[in-house]
């Protein structure tokens, strides 16, 4: 599975931006995808997660309510809405790829990464 990660930027706080990211393969379709992210002198953490035939969705605290996680089948491209943006997400988006079939919220439970997006959001 390849996973191409774009859309970050350089936004006011309270603003928003889509991250996207699109998946290649040829059994794309069975994997989950996560938005993990990490500032600089921190661990990488969970943002949000998919999974890609369910459809079921879930969240970090930090963002719930903020930030939408959603996928088009059709494009094999996972979005990641993020609106009412603060200074604290300002960070490095990565996308990953789980065979995991629950609710994949660590690092290790990812089998494929793409490579970050930077998003800095300004006070």
């Amino acid at each position: 599975v390849q996973l191409q990660a774009s859309g970050g930027g350089l936004v006011q706080t309270g603003g928003s931006l889509r991250l996207s990211c699109a998946a290649s393969g040829r059994t794309v379709s069975s994997y989950g995808i996560g938005w993990f992210r990490q500032a600089p002198g921190k661990e990488r953490e969970f943002v949000a997660g998919v999974s890609w035939s369910g459809g079921g969705s879930y969240y970090a605290d930090s963002v719930e309510g903020r930030f939408t996680i959603s996928r088009d089948g059709a494009k094999n491209t996972v979005y990641l809405q993020m609106n009412s943006l603060k200074p604290e997400d300002t960070a490095v988006y990565y996308c990953a790829a789980t065979k995991f079939t629950g609710s994949a919220m660590r690092v290790y439970e990812y089998d494929y990464w793409g490579q970050g997006t930077q998003v800095t959001v300004s006070s």
